[in-house]
């Protein structure tokens, strides 16, 4: 089975200026997805996408392939992630490199581990899944939050059976970012991931579920690199 990694990263943020390339403990951002993907051992190829030469230089030092770089329509603010990935996939198609399974892997998710991957590709297998999510618990359950007016009145923001300690509530989880894995057929046929009964989460702890957007982010994974 011939598997694709890519790793979106296009050039500039609103956010967080040049975050993917931002030096993290010594180190470009973009580079610990890159390694991660190598350390796997379950891709054939290791794609960074990008609008920027800059950018693919620093990612070719890490090895990856960037034959390519980003359309000018795939470079856009709106551009969903998922058209990036049909492109880079009918881009290598062009040249008779056709994969069954891609995975994408966010700059932004540093502290995913290698063996997060390996275990999402196995989930995938016992389960025949389309897609493997990963997830993360998150830190408050949503049933603690609500909508304000302008007076600021909480009058019935929270229900009364939701107003007991967070240990009897049932744990929620949310998206984390790290890892969307897909069937290439599957996400041809859908144009990205739909949630449904060929779709599994995989969960991963909040420590490594860091998703970087602002300095704080940055500063958090920083701390936890330091540590690990």
């Amino acid at each position: 089975m011939k598997n694709l990694a890519i790793i979106p990263a296009r050039s500039g943020s609103k956010g967080l200026k040049d975050k993917n390339i931002l030096p993290l403990n010594g180190k470009p951002l973009l580079a610990y997805s890159i390694e991660a993907a190598f350390s796997s051992g379950c891709f054939d190829t290791v794609h960074v996408s990008t609008d920027s030469e800059e950018y693919a230089d620093i990612a070719r030092r890490y090895n990856a392939d960037i034959p390519f770089l980003r359309s000018t329509e795939t470079a856009a603010d709106d551009t969903s992630s998922w058209d990036v990935v049909l492109e880079v996939l009918e881009k290598y198609a062009r040249t008779e490199k056709f994969f069954e399974t891609v995975a994408l892997l966010q700059p932004t998710s540093p502290l995913r581990k290698p063996d997060d991957i390996c275990r999402a590709y196995q989930l995938m297998e016992e389960k025949h899944a389309e897609a493997i999510i990963s997830v993360c618990e998150v830190d408050h359950p949503p049933l603690w939050c609500n909508t304000l007016p302008e007076d600021g009145c909480m009058d019935g923001f929270l229900l009364s059976e939701n107003r007991g300690p967070r240990q009897i509530l049932r744990p929620y989880y949310r998206i984390n970012g790290a890892l969307y894995l897909l069937t290439v057929s599957a996400l041809q046929a859908q144009g990205g991931v739909v949630y449904n009964s060929n779709c599994y989460a995989y969960t991963m702890p909040r420590e490594r579920s860091i998703d970087i957007d602002v300095k704080l982010d940055f500063l958090i994974a920083e701390m936890l690199l330091r540590q690990s």
